[in-house]
């Protein structure tokens, strides 16, 4: 288990560089003056290459181990947090975005993969329980780091702390300090004629697919949104990096009572009211708006109420 528990922990690291430049990159654009479109676009990027190579990356995986995929990611996330460190302009937040956004896909694909032949098979409920309890605390991690170190040293100087995190999983994977297992190693050879298209024909995989989407583009929305919305009513960078980050505290809390719940609810009723409890989020926000100020907690205390009741519901 010592293998998991180093695995989680470097993932952690990478994580917590993802969560937290997206973040530092929403606010450091807004800086630069940056329309509502422009940090859309920013944040479209962190997703445009997984979009278009994920099934890809998980095949090469596949043929070559998970190790030099895991290395690669660690190295672009690395180089997408020292981009702005060293170039601070609008363009260099885009190449950000891009490199952060692929390299973390080709880590976690990587990784994800590998957590699920650690151990034995009657493990994994465990092993990815664990590793879902890892990435809520460096989601929390990252953008309180990113929040807090803006304020405290700025923009460029919290991009060079990111650029940093990765250094540890790029020493453990190039020095080969992680002894992985070889998934597949006794596999039969994929069969050619099968594409992703088969999964879609599973009816339920296809719903769980267009639930998923769904959440997750529920998570993005609040993510871009807050940063634009907490800067306009006056946040500090801090405020705006706990609600974010207190998002990741929500699903901590979740994940652990998850057995309780998933006793009481099965799977389609518990994904029925994940979706309508996050659809809540922008008719909350909205609605905070239209509050006369004299009835109401002043401004920064109602942001902060409505993405603590929005984020507890996100994917």
């Amino acid at each position: 288990m010592r293998t998991l528990y180093f695995l989680i922990f470097i993932t952690l690291l990478n994580h917590s560089v993802f969560a937290g430049m997206r973040v530092s990159v929403s606010l450091y654009a807004i800086h630069l003056h940056a329309t509502p479109f422009t940090v859309g676009v920013l944040m479209a990027l962190y997703a445009l290459l997984p979009m278009l190579s994920a099934i890809s990356m998980g095949r090469l995986i596949d043929r070559i181990g998970a190790r030099v995929p895991m290395l690669i990611g660690s190295v672009a996330i690395a180089l997408g947090a020292l981009v702005p460190y060293l170039w601070p302009t609008l363009t260099a937040l885009h190449i950000t975005s891009v490199l952060i956004g692929s390299g973390f896909m080709m880590y976690q694909v990587a990784a994800q993969n590998i957590i699920g032949y650690i151990g034995q098979p009657e493990d994994r409920p465990m092993t990815f329980s664990l590793a879902a309890l890892g990435f809520s605390v460096s989601g929390f991690v990252g953008p309180m780091l990113a929040g807090f170190g803006i304020d405290a040293f700025g923009h460029i100087a919290t991009f060079g702390v990111f650029a940093a995190f990765p250094l540890l999983p790029i020493a453990v994977l190039g020095l080969n300090k992680l002894h992985l297992p070889q998934p597949h190693t006794n596999a039969p050879p994929p069969d050619p004629r099968r594409s992703v298209v088969d999964l879609l024909r599973h009816r339920v995989l296809r719903h769980v697919f267009v639930a998923s989407g769904l959440l997750a583009a529920a998570w993005d929305m609040f993510t871009f949104a807050i940063p634009i919305y907490g800067s306009r009513i006056g946040l500090s960078a801090s405020s705006i990096g706990l609600v974010l980050g207190s998002f990741s505290v929500a699903t901590f809390v979740i994940r652990g009572l998850l057995p309780a719940i998933s006793r009481r609810l099965t799977a389609w009723p518990l994904l029925t009211v994940s979706l309508a409890t996050a659809g809540f989020f922008p008719i909350s926000v909205a609605r905070a708006r239209e509050l006369p100020d004299g009835g109401c907690l002043p401004a920064r205390s109602r942001a902060r109420d409505v993405a603590a009741d929005g984020h507890v519901f996100a994917p």
